[in-house]
């Protein structure tokens, strides 16, 4: 039976380690029998911007999903969901926070029951996050670490997954080349075995 993962990539530059992470990431399920459905967001020119029309059609379903159609079916298709991303400014890169208030919508990752949010992905068994911070853990925590949070809270919460990974590799601004390769190899492993 074949297993589906919808990987989702937001780097511009693909030289950069977050890209080499992202390679890794698709191989490694691929190699391990996974369908992998690579949604490079800038390579794909995803729009991040919620439009007004979109906004005040929000609730509007089933039509809230035409606008974003194709990636609501990318979502639903998959059981597990992979993000790949650095972290900027103790957040999610803008593109891919994009693809969460346009693609997370109600009745597609969430419905509202008597006024609170029941989960709607439920079919995405796994999911895991692969993250580059420039900054220590202990800044990040000074912070909240808001990524983390999202990711092992909001994601998480509509989703219910079995299987829960937050890869992170802190202080990219000073760490070494060996730190990065044991990283390198410590998501590659993870994926081998998701």
């Amino acid at each position: 039976m074949t297993r589906r993962a919808l990987v989702l990539a937001a780097h511009p530059c693909p030289e950069s380690f977050n890209a080499a992470l992202h390679r890794t990431v698709v191989d490694r399920l691929s190699d391990s029998g996974w369908e992998v459905d690579d949604c490079d967001l800038y390579a794909e020119r995803f729009d991040p911007v919620l439009s007004e029309t979109e906004r005040r059609g929000y609730h509007d379903q089933p039509t809230n999903i035409t606008p974003v159609q194709a990636y609501v079916d990318r979502l639903r298709a998959a059981e597990a969901l992979v993000m790949v991303f650095p972290v900027w400014n103790f957040g999610y890169p803008a593109i891919l926070k994009g693809f969460l208030d346009r693609v997370f919508l109600p009745g597609v990752s969430f419905r509202l029951e008597a006024g609170k949010v029941v989960p709607n992905l439920t079919h995405i068994r796994r999911l895991a996050a692969v993250t580059t911070y420039g900054g220590t853990r202990m800044r990040a925590l000074m912070v909240g670490d808001p990524p983390r949070r999202c990711v092992k809270r909001a994601v998480w919460h509509v989703c219910r997954p079995q299987i829960l990974k937050y890869l992170a590799l802190y202080d990219m601004n000073r760490v070494s080349e060996e730190k990065r390769g044991q990283f390198l190899q410590r998501v590659g492993q993870e994926m081998e075995a998701f």
